[in-house]
């Protein structure tokens, strides 16, 4: 018997449906179709005259070429990658301030971009985006919302561990990728110039005797950093601080509140009150350090320490990356911020605003936050503000 043989036409388009079921249902991504067309008219020079077994042939030179495609577009996805597996960002790197311009969070990342740039540490460029609103919220859910990416980072500080404690964010240290701490922040209590104490003793005698006759107003909402840093340090000087009276003020205007009477004590950053200091208008009753700080004004701050309190609080602050992003990333990134904490031109920033070398990698930092969480989850309760 003679076998019927198939028209051209029919197998053209058997090749056809072949070509697109294997594009389509497998890969669907556009940067392959050059390769796969290119495969398609190679085949097409054998018109199929020797039948199935051309075509088997056909099919398996198309799944190898798909294969290799595949594999070059997965090994440049986002990164470079050399033999070693070292990782270095081929494009700019976004790095976010959960905060409006100028305070610690946005000078921290802004500082940090600058001295990569300009001592050469990192070649791509960064770009520094604030991201305000929910005491730090509505940056953290931006960045989780980047989950996977190399090229997303951003600063955070006990708020990352506070805010999320006390309810008001979904989102907490332990849902991103910690990268390095690289610098320590302390907090001040500062009174108006002509307030009745002249140290944090003073002050907390009076509040001992009726802490609600005292105000205290912070940046940071109840139970975040501007709170638990005077908390923290009543709490050791004897005072009932589940009645310290404080009030919040989330439009920066803390200072205003304390210069014309409407609080008495402001809970604050130590950066914060030096030109205050210089002219006269406040003086700073106590800063958070375990050591007196260098530098002009800032080395007049005594320390609660000194003082017979035995507490400080460090704001430590560092950076962090999405959920989720690549371990050779990690690696890249905390060895470069380990160069901008060695490096002579962040050293001089840090003396500009009072800050501390703090300097932890990955491992380290993850250890460290896991028992902040654990203290800061303590004091809460403590204040009926834990969740």
């Amino acid at each position: 018997m003679t076998r019927v043989g198939v028209s051209p036409s029919f197998r053209e388009q058997y090749e056809q449906n072949v070509f697109f079921y294997l594009f389509n249902h497998y890969f669907e991504n556009g940067y392959i179709l050059k390769v796969l067309n290119y495969s398609y008219k190679q085949a097409i020079i054998f018109r199929f005259h020797k039948g199935d077994k051309i075509m088997r042939k056909y099919v398996a030179f198309l799944l190898i070429a798909i294969l290799i495609s595949v594999l070059a577009a997965c090994s440049s996805d986002e990164a470079n990658s050399d033999a070693s597996g070292d990782w270095e960002p081929d494009k700019s790197i976004e790095m976010v301030a959960p905060a409006g311009a100028g305070g610690g969070w946005d000078t921290t990342a802004r500082m940090a971009a600058k001295v990569f740039k300009e001592a050469g540490i990192i070649e791509e460029d960064i770009g520094v985006i604030n991201k305000p609103g929910g005491g730090g919220a509505v940056g953290w859910a931006y960045i989780a919302g980047h989950e996977g990416s190399n090229n997303h980072l951003f600063v955070a500080s006990p708020p990352i561990i506070l805010v999320p404690l006390n309810g008001q964010s979904e989102y907490s240290y332990d849902d991103f990728t910690p990268i390095a701490n690289v610098i320590a922040d302390y907090g001040a209590f500062a009174v108006r110039a002509d307030a009745p104490w002249d140290d944090l003793n003073d002050l907390f005698e009076d509040m001992k005797a009726d802490p609600e006759s005292i105000s205290v107003v912070g940046t940071s909402s109840p139970g975040s950093m501007d709170h638990i840093q005077f908390v923290q340090i009543a709490k050791a000087a004897g005072v009932d601080v589940t009645k310290i009276k404080y009030v919040t003020d989330p439009d920066g205007v803390g200072l205003t509140q304390l210069l014309n009477g409407s609080v008495e004590v402001f809970s604050t950053g130590v950066a914060e009150t030096v030109e205050q200091v210089k002219a006269g208008t406040i003086k700073v009753l106590g800063i958070t350090a375990e050591e007196r700080l260098s530098g002009e004004v800032l080395e007049d701050f005594p320390t609660a320490i000194e003082q017979g309190i035995d507490a400080s609080f460090v704001n430590w602050r560092g950076f962090f990356g999405p959920p989720n992003m690549d371990e050779a990333a990690v690696k890249y990134y905390e060895a470069k911020f380990k160069e901008l904490s060695d490096s002579e031109e962040f050293s001089a920033i840090r003396d500009q605003y009072g800050w501390d070398e703090m300097f932890m990698g990955s491992e380290d930092y993850k250890t460290f936050l896991d028992e902040q969480n654990e203290t800061v989850q303590t004091l809460l309760d403590e204040l009926g503000l834990g969740q």
